[in-house]
């Protein structure tokens, strides 16, 4: 298996991208760093990395299109690492139509989960290796407020915002 690396330069700062030879793994925000990155990748990923945009270039390209607005959904090859429980919730994350928000508690009703189930959701939400691809700025708290994102909040906001929400 091989794991490839890229960098873009975004409206939010320079995003990292890993895919493996199975599809995009992991998307890192500017406030994560290199070394967290890195450290990422050793922990799910066990070879060495190689920079390789070419490899990364359907992802690249969709990324872009995404930030200049010509791009809603994304057709991606994903490789995702969780458990059952992180990876239904990112499907039901992925699902969250853009320009819209959900709540972790409507989240955890759509799956059929008791409504305590929210911070469940919330910690699964937390763990989403492909931020904006499986959009979780578009999750937020039971009274509509930006809560909890690993990119910070002014990332979030601004991603609803390109996204044509009012903050």
């Amino acid at each position: 298996m091989a794991l490839f690396y890229a960098t873009l330069d975004s409206p939010i700062g320079l995003l990292r991208l890993a895919a493996t030879e199975s599809g995009l793994c992991k998307i890192a925000f500017p406030n994560e760093g290199e070394a967290a990155f890195q450290a990422w990748l050793a922990r799910h990923i066990s070879v060495e990395p190689q920079r390789d945009a070419q490899s990364l270039r359907d992802a690249l390209i969709q990324l872009r299109e995404y930030f200049s607005r010509l791009r809603r959904r994304f057709e991606l090859p994903l490789d995702l690492h969780g458990t059952p429980f992180q990876r239904e919730v990112w499907q039901e994350v992925a699902a969250i139509p853009y320009g819209t928000t959900v709540t972790y508690g409507q989240i955890a009703q759509r799956m059929g989960r008791r409504p305590g189930a929210a911070r469940a959701v919330g910690a699964a939400v937390g763990a989403n290796p492909l931020p904006i691809v499986i959009p979780c700025h578009r999750v937020v708290g039971a009274d509509g407020s930006l809560v909890g994102f690993g990119g910070g909040l002014e990332a979030k906001a601004a991603l609803l915002r390109l996204e044509g929400l009012r903050i």
